[in-house]
Order: structure tokens, then C-alpha cells, then sequence
């Protein structure tokens, strides 16, 4: 839905500050007829046929394919994500969005069985008798008496939907609370990042042009007050987020009694084993920690290393990361772009050099130029250093040696967070053991932590989140059960 407004912001790119498009600034009369329009959508949502709901979306996947480039280009330009980067947002949002229809086709209850327990049965019989029932001595007929209640518990959309969505994926982590959410009947109101509206305002066009109900889908982008205003407005059922950890758990300290999804952010770890294929690890690390600025909720962070294959590892990192180009996103094989803005930047240069002032060495790398910070490999790092501690969100791994694969684990976990993390070894008895011992929603075993298909369970422990998406994980979310009992005695 759009509202008008007298009012826009200039959305510009963070690699060269150039002009990008503007986007209609939300006040809170734009806010109102959003959810007023959220709330009366959801009515004829809740009511729509299933396969009206798939094929809305899987219209919008077909759609988005034809305007492949179009959307590729906008990523790219409001993130500052490089081109192969944004053509791989783009085609996992297709995807996203066909599973979401295929889910919306066969998303359904299950039958609750009624006649699992004799005591119960014993009870049921004896208040309808009158006459204690004897379970030894018990007829086909009477026992036919408790297979006459048939339970039946079905999932049901909740109402209007609260999405905040981040930067980093514009279209895809915001069709993953968006596609679920009109997948099971509900409406939306969409928050985009601050810094990349325009690619939701263009997924919402799309969704329009693919039939979706009016006030089905409403874009705001506004103030972080009136953003605030929405989370604690009782007229949304739920508050879907993705963003910092330290927005998330404030927006459900103040959500009231809705339902609340958080993903939020990490500090991933990878544990490379002296068995595993180190061409293969240092390949990974590399993709996993510094393409796109590293600006990866789940991107690797931290690096352990058996100390047997440390060095050999270390030297095969340094190389691939010192082999990245770096610059202008628009320019064909760029790998890292810019962070999102000087801010960040900014931020990101102090750590390594509060790193560095503390007794870390920089191997490659930790030079900045505007908003784009040089991929940077950081050693001796430990414990109380921001670049441990705390999530990057930035071009920058740290990698230090361990000596056990117990000590290893205990390293990696010890973290506030847990989203995912990764694993190098063919010890398939070790892989095994980490999950039990590693507090995180996901391990890659042979892969880094950014490994993530569209279905897949995605969420974190500890202060990485909670709830869980994934097309039918985030449906779930976004439904709630009633439970019907038949007697047809």
C-alpha cells in the first residue's frame, strides 16, 4: 500500500555517497493508515484459499525473474553489495518465495489421537455408566466407544504482522518474514533498514502487481520513535526482527504481550582440524569473513586452528584474502564493497586498532579508505578484545591456534552468542560431539557459518535470538493452534 507524503530521504550509496532514489518518509498519520489497512487486509487474507495465497507468490517469484537485473542493480547500489553478491540475493529470494508458495499448498494441522491411554478410557467410561469399569473384561464395543472422539489441531494465521528488517539483505531477509507471514494468511507492515528502503518498496510493487490483497503488504520507513510506537501497539500480533542484538532484546523488553522472532547478531567461530582439507578451509574462511565488508550476521569471525596445521593455514588465508578486490560494487568482480556507512567504518578501524594497541598483529590488510576497510587477518588476538568479543559486522578475521579439540569447543562457545558456526574435519565422532557441546542454531560441518539454505531452521542461542526461521519454521511462528474435539458417538 502506498501513502502519500510530502516527504522523502535521499537514499545514497554508501561506496560514493551518489544519489540512489528517494523513498516516502512515514509520519504517524501514514503509520495509522498502514496498520488500519494491515488490520482490515488481514481479514480477507485469513479468508483467502490456499492456493490463492501460493499463487500470489509464485507469481511475485516469476516477476522478480524478469526484473532479475533491475533488482540485482538496486541491491547493489542502496548496500554497496557487489554485483555477484546481489545476483545471489536476488536468485535465493526466488527461491524463497516458490518454497513459500509450495509450503502455502500444504501447510496444515495433524490429528491429535484420542485413545492412547486405558485409564483415561476406564475414567471416561465409568462417568458415563455410572459403573467402575473393568479393564480386564472390557468388549469390542465398549473399547469402539473411545475411537468415536476424533481430535483435529489446525494452525491458523494470527493477525498483522510488525517485520523490521536489516541492510545487509535487503530483499531476501525481508521476504523471509514477509513470504512466510502471506504464506499462512497473514498481513504485514514492513520496516526496511534505513538505509535500503527502496528495495522493499520495489518487492512491494511486485507483490502488488502479483494480486496481493490491498493493506496486504505496507512499507514505512520512518523514525526509530515511531518505529517503537509500532512494537508496542497491541493491534500487531507479532514483532518479527532482524537486526543488533541490543535492538532486539529492547524491542522485546517493550513488545508487551505479542509474539516476538529475534535474529539477531554473532560472533561466529570455525574450527579447522589438522585433518581437514586446508585449501577447502581457507577458501571458505575467506568467503565467510570478508566478502560483502563481512556484513554477515553469521559471518566467520573467529578462527581456531589445530596447532599442528596453524601456520599452513594461516599462510593460505593470508593469500586469498591479500588476492580480494576491493572497491566499487558495481564493478565486475569486486568481492568487498563498502560497509554501509562511514559510521561503521569508522567503528570497525578503531577495534582493529584498539586490537593492535592490545598485542594483536595485522598479517594483511587494516587500511580504509572512505566507508571500505581493506579485508584485514588479525592473529594473537584473545579474550577481552572488542574483535573477540563483540560482532565485527566488518571485513576482519581473527585466527589463533589451539592445542585440543575439547579446548577448541570450549573457545568457540564461549561467546553471549550462538547463531551458527563451522567445523573442518573428517572425524565425523567429532562433529558429532561439538553439537553437543557448542551452544549454536546451526553447524557446518566442512563449511563456514554463512552456509544457509531458504527452508533451513535459521536462528540462534543465547543472546543470538529467538524463535526460528525457514519457510515452514518462520510459519509456525506466524500461526497459532486451536484444537477441535469431535464425539460422533
Amino acid at each position: 500500500m502506498k501513502v502519500a507524503t510530502a516527504r522523502f530521504d535521499i537514499i545514497r550509496s554508501p561506496y560514493d555517497n551518489v544519489p540512489v532514489g528517494q523513498m516516502p518518509l512515514s509520519d504517524e498519520t501514514a503509520i495509522e493508515m498502514a496498520i488500519q489497512a494491515a488490520q482490515k487486509a488481514f481479514q480477507v487474507m485469513r479468508k483467502l484459499p490456499r492456493f490463492v495465497r501460493a499463487d500470489i507468490l509464485a507469481r511475485a517469484a516469476a516477476i522478480i525473474e524478469t526484473r532479475f537485473d533491475e533488482f540485482a542493480g538496486l541491491i547493489a547500489s542502496e548496500a554497496g553489495k557487489p554485483l555477484y553478491d546481489a545476483r545471489g540475493e536476488v536468485g535465493r529470494s526466488i527461491f524463497n518465495l516458490t518454497n513459500a508458495a509450495a509450503e502455502a499448498r500444504r501447510y496444515s494441522g495433524h490429528e491429535i489421537p484420542l485413545d492412547m491411554d486405558a485409564r483415561v478410557f476406564a475414567y471416561q467410561t465409568t462417568q458415563r455408566s455410572g459403573r467402575p469399569m473393568d479393564l480386564a473384561n472390557v468388549s469390542l464395543e465398549e473399547l469402539s466407544v473411545l475411537r468415536q472422539r476424533v481430535g483435529i489441531a489446525r494452525r491458523f494465521p494470527i493477525g498483522p504482522i510488525l517485520a523490521i528488517a536489516p541492510f545487509n539483505f535487503p530483499l531476501n531477509l525481508v521476504l523471509h518474514k514477509v513470504a512466510p507471514a502471506l504464506a499462512v494468511g497473514n498481513s504485514v507492515v514492513l520496516k526496511p533498514a534505513p538505509q535500503t528502503p527502496l528495495t522493499s518498496l520495489l518487492l512491494a510493487e511486485v507483490l502488488t502487481e502479483a494480486g496481493l490483497p490491498e493493506g496486504a503488504l505496507s512499507v514505512v520507513h520512518c523514525p526509530v520513535l515511531l518505529a517503537e510506537k509500532m512494537v508496542k501497539d497491541d493491534r500487531f500480533a507479532m514483532v518479527t526482527f532482524t537486526g543488533s542484538a541490543s535492538v532486539g532484546w529492547h524491542i522485546k523488553a517493550i513488545a508487551g504481550r505479542k509474539k516476538v522472532s529475534l535474529e539477531l547478531g554473532g560472533n561466529a567461530a570455525v574450527i579447522v582440524c589438522a585433518d581437514a582439507d586446508l585449501d577447502l578451509a581457507a577458501e571458505r574462511c575467506v568467503r565467510g569473513g570478508v566478502v560483502y565488508g563481512g556484513q554477515y550476521c553469521i559471518g566467520v569471525q573467529r578462527i581456531l586452528v589445530e596447532q599442528p596445521v596453524y601456520q599452513a593455514f594461516l599462510d593460505r588465508l593470508v593469500t586469498r584474502v591479500a588476492a580480494c578486490k576491493v572497491g566499487d560494487p558495481l564493478v565486475e568482480g569486486t568481492d568487498v564493497g563498502p560497509v554501509i556507512n562511514k559510521s561503521s567504518a569508522d567503528r570497525i578501524e578503531a577495534w582493529i586498532t584498539e586490537a593492535r594497541r592490545e598485542g594483536a598483529e595485522v598479517r594483511v590488510g587494516g587500511n580504509r579508505e572512505g566507508a571500505v576497510i581493506d579485508p584485514t587477518v588479525l592473529v594473537g588476538t584473545r579474550a577481552g578484545m572488542k574483535v573477540e568479543d563483540e560482532e565485527i559486522f566488518g571485513p576482519v578475521l581473527t585466527v589463533n591456534k589451539f592445542d585440543t579439540f575439547e579446548q577448541a569447543v570450549c573457545r568457540a562457545n564461549a561467546s553471549r552468542y550462538g547463531l551458527q558456526g563451522g567445523l573442518f574435519t573428517r572425524d565425523l565422532k567429532r562433529a558429532f560431539g561439538a553439537i553437543e557441546d557448542w551452544d549454536v542454531g546451526g553447524l557446518m560441518v566442512n563449511d563456514v557459518p554463512i552456509f544457509r539454505l531458504d527452508n533451513m531452521p535459521f536462528g540462534g542461542w543465547k543472546e543470538s535470538g529467538l524463535g526460528r526461521e525457514g519457510t515452514t519454521y518462520a510459519m509456525d511462528e506466524m500461526t497459532d493452534i486451536k484444537h477441535l474435539v469431535i464425539n460422533y458417538a
